[in-house]
């Protein structure tokens, strides 16, 4: 039953052609599931994981309302928005966070497909090295070694993002406004790398909150095959 359980819990990692890989573990005759319902158990699964919580963050709102990945101002900016409010420009420094947002909840959602293909490019043996790691130990992995590539691809994306919702002209304006003001100092943030950042930490987020869901909720698993193939772990 371990080794069952092990390599159900793959599913979070791997993709087509090395799920097949992972079926052929199974003892033979005993599961009582044909190796071929495992094995599109596992792709829905994988499925879920990704697309399921990742298509959350592409929704109006799907940062800025959700306290789990909100992007909040980097440190250097802190001051400037505190500096903006106590001169009146409270509505500016609104906007100006929830611009950020916005680009990131647009950038995701162009960007899903190469998320995607990285989670199918993780390798059997890669996961076998992670399978008796902590509760998120896939969703580190796959953080560790997806990241340096997902963000050289990530980055135009959020770029183009800023211009298309207005954000590069709201924090030219904020960052204006505030350099003219006396006693102050210049700021000159990159907020693309910022947000680009974070967004893609928002994105490994909700990955883990499907992984755990599905490892250890019945209700969450929402077809008659995910229910079949999961029992196997229960």
């Amino acid at each position: 039953m371990k080794r069952i359980l092990l390599c159900i819990l793959v599913f979070q990692l791997v993709g087509c052609a090395e799920l097949q890989q992972v079926v052929n573990q199974l003892p033979q005759g005993t599961t009582g599931i044909g190796n071929a319902e495992i094995a599109q158990g596992l792709r829905d699964a994988l499925n879920l994981g990704v697309e399921k919580q990742v298509n959350k963050l592409t929704l109006k709102d799907g940062f800025f309302r959700n306290e789990l990945v909100k992007i909040l101002l980097p440190e250097e900016l802190k001051k400037v928005d505190k500096t903006l409010r106590d001169v009146g420009l409270g509505n500016l420094a609104d906007e100006g966070l929830r611009i950020l947002n916005r680009a990131a909840e647009d950038a995701v959602k162009e960007a899903t497909p190469i998320f995607v293909d990285a989670v199918k490019g993780i390798t059997f043996n890669d996961a076998k090295q992670i399978l008796l790691g902590n509760d998120n130990a896939a969703t580190s992995y796959l953080e560790q070694s997806t990241k340096v590539k997902l963000y050289d691809k990530f980055n135009p994306v959020i770029k183009n993002s800023f211009a298309k919702v207005g954000a590069d002209q709201i924090w030219n304006n904020i960052i204006t406004k505030y350099n003219k003001l006396p006693l102050t100092n210049d700021v000159n943030p990159d907020l693309t790398d910022y947000t680009t950042q974070e967004a893609l930490n928002g994105v490994y987020a909700m990955i883990a909150v499907e992984e755990k869901e599905i490892r250890t909720k019945i209700a969450s698993r929402s077809t008659e095959l995910l229910k079949k193939v999961f029992a196997l772990q229960d």
